[in-house]
Parts: structure tokens; sequence; C-alpha cells
């Protein structure tokens, strides 16, 4: 079973995961109680993988090797992930909400 697995294409499959992401982003804009800052990090997550594909071909044509094996090209990319996270954590923290009431 598992050599099966093995010879599925994901490809499809992370395309295919977008489309609910993507709802679940427009549905997060239209709740009026969803922190703001928590959805800004939430859209870095899809500059994250525009970088992160970016970065992947670079590393594919001129290196020759896969993102990974190219630690500054994979570390900036990675950085992204670490920026969104962070977001989405202070957001849902109140951090946010907290910097607009200084304001």
């Amino acid at each position: 079973m598992l050599s099966a697995l093995a010879k599925i294409d994901p490809s499809p499959l992370f395309v295919l995961s977008l489309l609910p992401y993507l709802a679940f982003l427009w549905w997060a804009s239209q709740v009026e109680g969803f922190p703001k800052l928590a959805l800004r990090g939430f859209q870095c997550t899809l500059l994250f993988v525009a970088v992160t594909i970016g970065a992947a071909i670079v590393a594919q044509l001129r290196y020759g090797e896969l993102l990974a094996n190219v630690d500054a090209l994979h570390g900036g990319a990675e950085s992204l992930l670490t920026v969104s996270n962070l977001l989405v954590v202070l957001g849902f923290s109140g951090f946010g909400a907290a910097l607009g009431r200084r304001q």
C-alpha cells in the first residue's frame, strides 16, 4: 500500500489545497472579530508559498539542486514562514488590537 501511495504525484493535491485556503482567507476577511494582524499572517503564508516556488526554481536552474540543498535560498524562504507564524500568533494574542488602541 505504501508503495502505491509513493507513486502518486502530489502536485495536483497542492494546487487543490489552495482552494480551501483561499476560501478560508475570504471567510476570515468577512468576520468582523477576526484579528487583522492574524489575517495578515495567514495572507503572508501565500507570499511564503510563492517565494518558495520561485526559490525552488532558482535553486534548480542556477545550482542544479533542490531548494533544501541551497541554504541561502532555503533559509530566506523559510524566514517568511517564520514571519507569517509570528503575525498569526501576535494577532490572536491580542497584540494587534492593543497596538491599534495605542494609536
